[in-house]
């Protein structure tokens, strides 16, 4: 990792303090590249094999394919509004930044420290089941019985070794990770297509009928989960060789190209089970679903390496949400609200490499604790770590959404009534439903009330710490408080 001839640069000081990073900082990235990263965050082999049976048997329903259109349509609604704010927020704090200039600085740093507890959350529920998904594949390809802690620790490792260089060398193994993923759920819905699925092929499973069917809300709530980490996109504008240009264009492209993976992967996985076999097949064995699929209308080979894949998928899922907390430490750093230190960049990488340094020792003694008090790191640790977070994602994007028709009510004439007023209304009120639906079910999500009770306090607790945190910086800082929010003319 680093070196002992390291040398970090702190970025030039703006007005009142304030940094400013976009000199020093590498930028290389085009769309595709934060695409790719964005993509990768997603996880979209994790979320077929791992989230897709738990929309269908949440929600009783065999709507899958249409659950995921509504919830793509809503982020899609929600990226206009997103995107025709983001040539006015000049710095990578993604949520945050949007947030603090639309509703202020409090709500601002509020959200930035829950963003920080929100994400660090999700890193650790997947580094957990990273772990577990690791030692499976390790046993069942012919090798030794690891304890689940050491795959998670070595692989957690190894992400910030890539995390702590160049962003671009992290772009370039998500690509190929990317790739090969989507490469073999797309192998085994042709394979499905091709042999003509259990029953036959038909578009009854996108019809609207299935809204009335089962517990719809729930199935949407679900499939809203298996977009978490598109988000990201507005943290690398930095990074970006035109950010005003490319974080759009990423956005828009991560929105809709996972969104059309996802209905069209649900639609023919289903044909492949059967309408009439699928709730009780997802409801009974969902682990297995996607696998005997890849043994049955492809190959037993490809089954059995999709275990692997699996391992990989959720190791681009962690890296990507790596560089996303680097990001916002360094972000904070360079606004003077968490030390400067973290505001430095690395001589030779161009990259907040110090900042990357301390996500990875933060997350390393993390999952020691969690190893050391016995969690057990799917049904405890990922249950009640990715619950948690799914609940702060979904806040910090309608909280963004609201931001944006605050932010416009103000700037008259910036922009057309339908991307200011009407896509974000829209994608706030869609939004307010899955909060809604998250907290009503926050028990189930988690796996249990008692769990619910704490994770609740405790993403209370983060929002709390950034309020407390505004108020210090604007008693003890005033200058640097209000230099804080800097936004295009």
């Amino acid at each position: 990792m680093p070196t002992n001839d390291v040398k970090f640069e702190p970025v030039d000081a703006g007005p009142n303090g304030i940094l400013t990073p976009d000199k020093l900082l590498g930028r290389g990235l085009g769309v595709g590249s934060i695409v790719f990263m964005v993509v990768a965050g997603a996880a979209p082999m994790t979320a077929v094999v791992a989230g897709w049976p738990v929309v269908i048997s949440a929600s009783e329903s065999t709507g899958a394919p249409l659950f995921f259109l509504i919830a793509t349509a809503i982020l899609f609604l929600f990226s206009i509004g997103f995107t025709r704010m983001t040539p006015h927020v000049k710095n990578a704090g993604a949520f945050y930044s949007y947030i603090q200039t639309g509703l202020g600085r409090g709500m601002g740093l509020g959200s930035s420290i829950f963003a920080l507890g929100t994400y660090l959350l999700l890193f650790l529920a997947l580094s957990s089941y990273l772990g577990v998904a690791a030692q499976t594949a390790i046993h069942d390809l012919g090798g030794p019985e690891l304890p689940w802690w050491l795959c998670s620790v070595v692989l957690v490792a190894l992400c910030g070794f890539l995390a702590y260089r160049d962003v671009e060398l992290s772009a370039k193994v998500l690509g190929v990770v990317l790739v090969i993923e989507t490469a073999v759920i797309l192998t085994v819905n042709i394979g499905v297509i091709v042999h003509g699925g259990a029953d036959g092929l038909s578009v009854e499973s996108l019809s609207p009928a299935r809204l009335t069917e089962g517990v719809a809300p729930l199935g949407v709530m679900f499939a809203f989960f298996s977009f978490i980490g598109f988000e990201a996109t507005a943290v690398f504008r930095n990074e970006a060789r035109d950010p005003d240009r490319t974080i759009p264009r990423a956005t828009y492209i991560a929105v809709l190209a996972v969104g059309l993976f996802y209905t069209f992967t649900a639609w023919a996985l289903q044909a492949g089970v059967g309408d009439s076999q699928i709730v009780d097949a997802a409801t009974n064995d969902p682990t297995s679903i996607v696998v005997g699929l890849a043994g049955k209308f492809v190959s037993p080979i490809l089954a059995t390496l999709l275990q692997v894949f699996l391992v990989s998928s959720l190791f681009a899922c962690i890296l990507t949400f790596q560089n996303v907390l680097t990001r916002y430490l360094f972000t904070l750093g360079t606004q003077g609200v968490l030390p400067s230190a973290l505001g430095t960049i690395h001589s030779r990488h161009r990259a907040p490499s110090r900042a990357s340094l301390i996500v990875s020792v933060i997350s390393l003694i993390l999952l020691a604790v969690e190893a050391l008090i016995g969690l057990d790191p799917v049904t405890q640790a990922y249950t009640w770590f990715s619950g948690a977070a799914t609940l702060g994602v979904v806040v910090l994007m309608a909280l963004t959404s609201l931001s944006v028709l605050v932010f416009f009510r103000r700037k008259a004439g910036a922009g057309t009534w339908w991307a200011t007023l009407l896509a974000p209304v829209v994608a706030l009120i869609g939004l307010g439903a899955i909060v809604f639906l998250v907290l009503q079910n926050f028990g189930l999500l988690v796996g249990g009330d008692v769990a619910a009770g704490i994770l609740l306090t405790v993403m209370g607790a983060f929002f709390v710490g950034g309020l407390v945190t505004a108020l210090v910086m604007r008693s003890r800082r005033p200058e640097a408080y209000a230099a804080l929010i800097h936004e295009s003319s």
